[in-house]
């Protein structure tokens, strides 16, 4: 495909393959498009009926493949069978408020006493501490539960063992080789975890201990002797498929079929926190991974970076209406907050950012940005360069860092090294995200230590200005019938991305400008067709510039398909990711499907 980009990308269609194409077509009456796709994925024949149907069922594994599994649901049963009052302390993100509020949920349908903390962020950063510990103990728990963290929380745990109270890890953060000394560690991120796990998140790991406890609490007839009703676990799924989705893990087997049934979940509003919020946010489709990642998450998360961080998790955890409501309606008001600091923060640092796009990993340091948001910042500038970015916020002689990376550069495992090395305070992560406190004087140190890790590893200077595309199609593709076909692969996510297509030969009918940020058109096909397209954040930039400008040439679009419902009327829309200015391309597979 020959292409000039108007964000400088080499548009390049991905490769499939013609002879699987027309299997799927002949053997599971599937349609080209669908089944393009599908071999665009390299799905294996045997399993596009599972890719296709997700479910539980068939990808739920034996829960004991997990390291220590059988031994944190004995002693979870025991700790039942002796009414005692359990701990759960959570992270204050929407993975951690998940988590906590599946396992809570699940205690107070069994009638076990409970109760939560979830840390300040600014206050107390991330993972247990001892103080947190004492409090808990204090409150009179027997048994402790850390969800989304607590794999390298050696003193809190330690603490707490010289106490007598046990500790049960539920985490899928990465590890060292020494653990804590905890009553058991649940986490298929542990170095000697063979479960093959790994991309499960904090609510997922979670999940999976519900399955275990639930199975051995049948075992022993627990709940026909007490008279109780066993948890339908399926329920929980909108939790557990929220934590998946805003948490960025990979949407492949398991956690595919998490969200697929978790979006059925949803949609029946039984959890009435859940339900409230979308309520708020006006809501009126049918809840998809869109409205998780980019609606109820921020909000969710919200609380955690400018308000109550235990907000989030008391929204998923209570059943009062009126007090979800002011809890929905404060998170909603502080997802407001959080958003003007966010472009406040964005603002200040820009400039720097621009300086330092030379370097392979963005670094970036500065005094008293909020630490709220500097994770969303950081991740705004790694989808602008396409390059791993770290934040530290400096207070005094104290640096807290915020870390969003790429595919092919494994930001956890660098920070884990990096605290080996004695360079960071503490520190912990996953692939993709992490976070960290440093004493200042050793913030060039560590961007030493993290250029040397970058030069390592094997880039491909090509991926940086590539736009990979799935298919050409005609602008009367855009009709619900092709909008189902697509969505037949969804959900969409990490380890499923969304297919994105090209429409070629285009001119501009009308334009205008949305909330001073995005671009609404209305294109023409050489067919006669029109289409309705938007260019998110783009009134800034090349693209919005290309589109409000006033000429006949034509043009291409790249981008993916949106389906818009309002007032019960449903119309596909096209979301332009880029834009090409040349006529015509040299096309390798099929020009038009649809």
């Amino acid at each position: 495909m020959n292409s000039i980009s108007v964000s400088n990308k080499s548009w390049i269609l991905k490769k499939y393959n013609e002879n699987q194409l027309s299997y799927f077509k002949d053997n599971f009456s599937l349609d080209e498009i669908t089944s393009k796709l599908l071999s665009i994925r390299n799905i294996k024949n045997e399993e596009v009926i599972g890719f296709l149907n997700p479910s539980i069922k068939n990808f739920l594994p034996n829960p004991e493949n997990l390291i220590d599994m059988k031994r944190s649901s004995l002693r979870t049963v025991e700790a039942i069978k002796n009414h005692e009052k359990v701990g759960i302390f959570g992270d204050y993100d929407v993975d951690g408020a998940s988590a906590t509020a599946l396992l809570g949920n699940f205690f107070s349908s069994i009638n076990i006493p409970f109760e939560i903390y979830i840390p300040d962020r600014r206050k107390e950063g991330y993972g247990p501490t001892i103080n947190a510990f004492q409090k808990l103990i204090s409150s009179g728990v027997g048994l402790i539960y850390t969800v989304d963290c607590g794999t390298l929380s050696f003193e809190p745990i330690k603490y707490a063992k010289s106490k007598n109270i046990d500790v049960i890890v539920l985490d899928h953060h990465q590890s060292e080789i020494n653990l804590p000394n905890a009553h058991s560690i649940i986490n298929p991120n542990r170095l000697d975890d063979k479960s093959n796990l790994n991309y499960l998140c904090a609510a997922g790991v979670t999940f999976m201990f519900l399955v275990s406890l639930n199975k051995y609490l049948r075992l022993i007839n627990w709940f026909k002797e007490k008279k109780i009703q066993e948890p339908n676990l399926i329920e929980y799924l909108d939790l557990v498929s929220l934590g998946t989705v805003c948490d960025v893990v990979p949407l492949t087997g398991l956690n595919r079929a998490i969200v697929k049934q978790g979006l059925k979940v949803l949609k029946s509003k039984k959890n009435l926190g859940l339900k409230t919020l979308i309520d708020i946010c006006g809501i009126n489709t049918q809840p998809n991974v869109y409205h998780m990642g980019y609606v109820l998450g921020p909000r969710i998360n919200a609380g955690g970076r400018v308000g109550k961080s235990s907000h989030g998790a008391n929204l998923l955890l209570n059943n009062n209406a009126k007090e979800v409501f002011k809890i929905a309606s404060e998170l909603d008001q502080f997802n407001k907050e959080r958003q003007y600091l966010e472009e406040d923060v964005l603002n200040k640092i820009a400039i720097e950012a621009n300086k330092t796009q030379s370097d392979p990993v963005i670094i970036l340091s500065g005094k008293n940005w909020h630490e709220g948001v500097i994770g969303i910042v950081a991740s705004r500038l790694k989808d602008k360069f396409n390059k791993p970015v770290i934040i530290i916020t400096v207070d005094k002689n104290l640096g807290k860092a915020s870390a969003r990376s790429i595919i092919g550069f494994d930001i956890g495992s660098i920070i884990i090294a990096a605290m080996q090395e004695k360079i960071l305070i503490k520190g912990g992560g996953h692939k993709m995200a992490g976070g960290f406190t440093i004493d200042v004087n050793n913030i060039e140190k560590f961007k030493d230590f993290v250029f040397k890790k970058f030069k390592n590893k094997d880039k491909n200077n090509t991926e940086k200005k590539s736009l990979y595309l799935d298919s050409v199609i005609s602008p009367a593709a855009l009709n619900i019938d092709f909008f189902n076909k697509i969505n037949n692969l969804a959900p969409f996510g990490s380890g499923n991305p969304e297919p994105k297509f090209v429409i070629e030969n285009l001119k501009t009918l009308n334009n205008k400008i949305i909330k001073n940020k995005h671009v609404k058109s209305v294109l023409l096909g050489q067919d006669g067709s029109t289409i309705k397209t938007i260019a998110f954040n783009s009134a800034g930039n090349e693209i919005g510039a290309y589109l409000l400008k006033k000429d006949n040439k034509l043009f291409n679009i790249a981008g993916k398909l949106s389906l818009n419902e309002w007032k019960g009327q449903s119309n596909v829309e096209f979301i332009i990711d880029d834009i090409s200015v040349n006529k015509t391309f040299k096309n390798t597979v099929p020009s038009s499907i649809g």
